[in-house]
């Protein structure tokens, strides 16, 4: 086994010792049926942002808009291209692209090889940096440099420029296919646009307002608005005015933390960005703490996948005008093998 220790509060080991799925395993063929049974206006709402959304790369430095760029043969772009110019009579046109994408730009899946933590999961006293279910930096995710704790994390180069999660992959989440049912709750109808950051009694008080039932293997998704205010800035997002408004869960609260452990959900997404409000207000005692405490208990912990930057407003004003709060969620990842995130274009099935 990979560990001897593992973190209070989370489930390493209950889905096996060698598991990368987490809690979606939870979405059994029951759950999938359930979302099935959802469909009965056979009506679809696609839940992703236009993936070059938000624009700039202002709510994170290294997160660019995708480029695109045809193919190229022999020095020719492949973008109207008289395909058989060679062959007499030939008629065909053809054009072929490439994209340059930073996987978490837009709408998308954390995979759970996207964030860690320092922990001493062989208890020899010295923690290091582990992913979920004890899968380790630098051996099972792997980058161009070793980041080492013991000489004040100072880079050191492991040669190539490549990453890759040998495991914990998003191609995990793309094989089990995401497919079950979804929960909405809509936080914009009663929090409107307010700059809240939603603790356990905030969202219980939603979910208690709307009559909402959540059960085990469900897909729990959040509308705050935020996507929403993204599309307004037509790729122009102003920084200042999104960090002043809509809500986003406090990762500091235990109790809101104890509840997502014992709700049973298999996944958690909203159209917000990172889901948890951040920066986190600071921890309630000194001493070691994750800057991303939700990250820290979903993925790190958990294995519970977070899908953020949705876009919900449409098939939150259906739901909410037909008395519902249930749907067919199908949400596959792109099954790239070794990515530590990707886009995803959701799709919600009433």
């Amino acid at each position: 086994m990979r560990w001897k220790n593992r973190p209070e509060g989370s489930n390493w080991g209950d889905f096996g010792d060698d598991d990368q799925l987490g809690r979606p395993n939870l979405i059994g063929t029951e759950q999938v049926l359930r979302g099935a049974r959802e469909i009965r206006a056979g009506l679809s709402f696609c839940l992703s942002l236009p993936l070059d959304f938000p624009g700039d790369n202002k709510l994170n430095v290294r997160r660019h808009p995708p480029v695109l760029r045809p193919t190229v043969r022999d020095g020719l772009p492949y973008v109207n291209f008289p395909f058989a110019r060679n062959e007499p009579g030939a008629t065909d046109v053809v054009s072929d692209d490439q994209v340059l994408l930073s996987l978490q730009y837009s709408t998308q899946w954390d995979s759970l090889a996207h964030v860690g933590a320092r922990f001493d999961a062989d208890g020899d006293g010295v923690p290091e940096s582990v992913y979920y279910n004890g899968y380790r930096a630098h051996t099972d995710v792997v980058g161009p440099i070793e980041y080492r704790a013991d000489d004040g994390f100072a880079p050191h180069a492991c040669g190539g420029e490549h990453s890759h999660a040998d495991v914990l992959g998003i191609e995990n989440l793309a094989v089990k296919g995401m497919q079950g049912r979804g929960v909405l709750v809509d936080l914009v109808a009663h929090y409107a646009r307010e700059h809240r950051t939603v603790g356990y009694d905030d969202l219980m008080f939603a979910i208690d307002a709307d009559g909402v039932q959540i059960e085990r293997g469900d897909m729990l998704v959040l509308r705050t608005g935020f996507a929403e205010m993204v599309l307004e800035m037509n790729r122009h997002p102003d920084e200042a005015v999104l960090d002043s408004h809509c809500c986003a869960l406090d990762g500091r609260d235990e109790r809101l933390l104890q509840w997502l452990t014992d709700s049973g959900i298999a996944a958690l997404a909203a159209d917000n960005y990172a889901v948890e409000r951040y920066p986190a207000r600071p921890p309630a005692t000194p001493g070691e703490h994750p800057l991303m405490p939700l990250h820290h208990h979903c993925l790190f912990k958990l294995g519970l996948p977070l899908g953020e930057l949705w876009y919900l407003r449409d098939l939150a004003a259906w739901l909410r005008a037909n008395g519902r709060s249930h749907f067919m969620l199908t949400a596959p990842p792109l099954r790239l093998p070794g990515a530590m995130g990707s886009p995803v274009t959701p799709i919600a099935t009433v």
